[in-house]
């Protein structure tokens, strides 16, 4: 028989792989660009791509909560074909659904705590996070350079979403996270190129807007990164969370699409690039990021999405060309490093007979 310390490990592998796994979709964001839309502005590609796959993502959620109300409907009809009204056990039953892994009944994505208003609030906080984030990055690499913007972004990204956790939830991450933190995002340093000869850049001055803009991008991955964490705590599905999340921010993110220039979508390169980033990049990824987000820590998640950088780092030098230097290596081997500190369990200990 399994252990239950063992079962409890191998679920949080597996939690970790998933999240890696979104993490791997992430890092294809810019390769579909430069393929598909090399001409399209990186605002207008960001929004294209939280408007589409916001929206494909609310669609998922809308198909998932129909299935998830039939079982409650064909109770309802069977009540009346006896000729007696569904009684509030059956109501009970028909929205609840078990949960075989733990062998308990858990709340469907139809349960009564999604309609409540704090739950509602944490939708709208996630959403304006996820809006936010497109316009915070940019500021910062358009201020201060990609290499620097890039690396302040995300390795502020993991940093942030622990201290918010930690606020929030009255839970500190951990030496182990602080660990795997600090030496993954010293691999993000590496791979920025801001320990080349002149900053990766070429600007010798750093700015504080673009400063404020970098670091206000790992904010907002934070807010929505633990408002995702806290609904999924509520009991939503992952898809009812992502899609009700993302599908706000589409809507705030809209009228910035609209207002932007468009004509690199009305080709078809554009047009395959952006259907990718909505599909791979949001609607797969955030399906797989929830899923995983479900079983572990946000602070731990958004370590672990550090794995985006590496991703982008070998397409680039694989479909892109990009020169593949001692730097990336030393770069992919940290980050790789980072990583398994997190996704390697620990070994569970051993259980002691009972002899009496």
């Amino acid at each position: 028989m399994t252990s239950p310390s063992r079962s409890s490990s191998r679920r949080g592998t597996a939690a970790a792989l998933l999240v890696v796994g979104a993490a791997v979709c992430f890092g294809t964001t810019g390769t579909a660009q430069s393929l598909g839309a090399p001409d399209a502005s990186a605002f207008a590609l960001g929004a294209a791509r939280i408007v589409f796959g916001g929206a494909l993502l609310a669609v998922i959620a809308l198909v998932a909560l129909r299935v998830d109300a039939a079982p409650s409907a064909s109770a309802q009809r069977d009540g009346r074909r006896d000729g007696r009204p569904a009684s509030s056990r059956d109501a009970r039953r028909a929205t609840l659904r078990p949960d075989h892994r733990r062998g308990r009944i858990r709340p469907s994505s139809l349960g009564r705590a999604r309609i409540r208003p704090s739950s509602l609030a944490l939708v709208a906080v996630g959403a304006i996070g996820v809006a936010a984030y497109q316009p915070s990055f940019f500021t910062g690499t358009q201020q201060n350079g990609v290499a620097v913007g890039t690396l302040v972004a995300l390795g502020s990204a993991p940093v942030l979403t622990g201290l918010l956790e930690w606020g929030v939830r009255r839970r500190a991450p951990g030496i182990r996270w602080a660990v795997a933190t600090v030496v993954a995002a010293l691999g993000v340093a590496v791979l920025s190129g801001v320990f080349a000869p002149g900053g990766g850049d070429g600007r010798g001055t750093v700015t504080v807007a673009g400063l404020l803009g970098s670091l206000g991008a790992g904010a907002s991955y934070a807010v929505y990164a633990l408002s995702s964490k806290l609904l999924l705590d509520r009991g939503w599905a992952p898809t009812a969370a992502m899609g009700a999340t993302f599908g706000a921010a589409a809507l705030i993110m809209t009228p910035v699409l609209l207002t932007s220039d468009l004509a690199w979508l009305s080709r078809p390169g554009g047009l395959l690039s952006t259907a990718w980033l909505a599909v791979v990049t949001v609607a797969l990824a955030y399906t797989l990021f929830a899923r995983g987000l479900r079983r572990l820590p946000a602070s731990r998640a958004a370590t672990l999405t550090l794995v985006e950088p590496l991703t982008a780092t070998v397409l680039g030098v694989l479909l892109l060309h990009e020169q593949f230097t001692a730097a990336i290596v030393v770069g992919l081997l940290l980050l790789v490093a980072g990583i398994l500190i997190l996704t390697i369990g620990r070994r569970p200990p051993r259980s002691v007979p009972n002899l009496s």
